[in-house]
């Protein structure tokens, strides 16, 4: 076997005189090095990356913040003292860079300099998970996911309505966009509707339309969401929340295939499949009279129900990960990782809110961080330095602690878990005895 130290690679970006001049030196104690210029380093692969700055690359810095969010590595700037006086330049290295070289080279410090960026690069690969899948897919390999995804492949086909039941937050609408997606309707529309959101005296004519005139207001004729969607997807979000009254006429639309506008006469043939979400227990809505029993038959053919955030063991880091890379865009900063205590924090909290609170607590502490990684203030979570752990009985101690341990385990390495029974330190099936006793998985 090959005792042979890794190769690193080296990426040099718009290199000047005493970049080439530095280059021989760095090759001779061990580096890959490879030059160009900016518009071309977005397809070249490095572990490290050095980037000259000048002047004109702060006249469009969307272009180097493009190449350091997909490269995924730890870059150096490279400037000299002219253009480190510039307005905001301190401020745009803080943030983007490892660290920064002023010329000429000190040759000692800069090859101290790539080892320590070259380290932090393979520790930041090692805590990321780099999602490559669009946003309208089902993120995650924990088993409830999968299962989910298996159940979809097998519904989306069908033309049958689907009630689809979950806490809030846990992607009842990733859920009926994929039904979409994966089924013979997916060139035509799919149009969403939340009948929790729309005043109860509008949700007649978004579901259905008015003529002009029908009313005060009515200037001209509107086609409502559900002739909007026809050939393609109805998806009537939070359906528990519909007025009585207009739940007989949904009915009716279910049962007879066309729909009359407010203020019109004429039947309209619309063909869609209608998909349902809700969060509130239907059955209790039927017994209180608040919800019909005949249209919670029509809508609940098929049923899909979501996983909670905090039953998906293994998916939270790559959903937190998938999260501060997309939003790194909108917040025009650098993804960053999670410190230990971070994923301690996340680890711990129950996720009332499930993966939308997930995505919103990634999103404040990508704003709020000041280090190189988030850390559990960021994420407004509690730092594990500070929760005292609750009394309890020996045993009890060491069941928490054994649970504990498997998740963390799983939220590192849920991927291989041969990795994780030796991170562990127990065998694979002493590491799946422990699965079930603790019914994670």
């Amino acid at each position: 076997m090959s005792n042979a130290p890794a190769l690193r690679r080296l990426l040099v970006v718009d290199p000047c005189d005493d970049c080439y001049r530095l280059l021989p030196g760095l090759r001779a104690i061990g580096w890959d090095v490879d030059s160009c210029t900016l518009e071309n380093a977005g397809d070249r692969t490095c572990d490290v990356g050095l980037l000259r700055l000048q002047p004109f690359h702060f006249e469009h810095p969307e272009a180097v913040k493009e190449l350091i969010r997909r490269s995924g590595t730890e870059w150096i700037a490279v400037l000299n003292q002219d253009v480190l006086r510039l307005q905001n330049v301190g401020d745009f290295v803080c943030e983007w860079f490892f660290d920064f070289h002023t010329l000429p080279f000190d040759v000692s410090r800069v090859q101290v300099t790539l080892g320590r960026a070259f380290g932090m690069a393979r520790l930041r690969g090692q805590g990321t998970v780099h999602v490559d899948q669009p946003e309208h897919e089902l993120l995650g390999d924990s088993k409830p996911i999968r299962e989910l995804r298996k159940l979809l492949s097998k519904l989306a086909p069908t033309e049958s309505p689907v009630l689809i039941r979950g806490e809030s937050g846990t992607g009842k609408e990733l859920v009926a966009r994929t039904l979409h997606r994966l089924s013979q309707r997916h060139n035509k529309p799919f149009i969403a509707i939340n009948c929790g959101a729309i005043p109860e005296h509008l949700i007649q004519s978004e579901l259905f339309g008015h003529e002009k005139g029908a009313f005060t207001g009515a200037h001209q004729r509107k086609v409502g969401r559900i002739e909007a969607a026809n050939g393609g997807t109805l998806f009537l979000d939070e359906i528990g929340d519909l007025p009585l009254e207009l739940q007989a006429n949904l009915l009716r639309f279910l049962q007879e295939k066309h729909i009359e506008r407010v203020g019109g006469s004429q039947l309209i043939p619309v063909d869609v499949r209608v998909l349902a979400a809700t969060h509130v227990d239907l059955e209790a809505a039927i017994e209180k009279k608040r919800f019909r029993e005949d249209l919670y038959y029509r809508l609940n053919v098929l049923q899909v129900v979501t996983v909670p955030l905090r039953e998906r063991h293994g998916d939270l880091v790559t959903l937190a990960n998938h999260f501060a890379h997309s939003y790194s865009h909108e917040t025009g900063r650098r993804p960053r990782s999670f410190s230990e205590d971070a994923l301690i924090a996340m680890g711990k909290h129950d996720w009332p809110g499930n993966v939308r609170e997930l995505a919103n607590r990634v999103r404040r502490g990508l704003v709020l961080a000041e280090g190189r990684q988030i850390e559990a203030r960021d994420l407004g979570l509690i730092s594990q330095h500070m929760i005292a752990a609750p009394m309890g009985t020996l045993e009890e101690y060491k069941a928490r602690a054994e649970r504990q341990a498997l998740c963390d385990v799983l939220n590192r390495h849920s991927d291989n878990l041969s990795v994780a029974a030796k991170v562990l330190g127990v065998s694979r099936p002493t590491f799946y005895r422990l699965l079930h006793k603790h019914q994670i998985r």
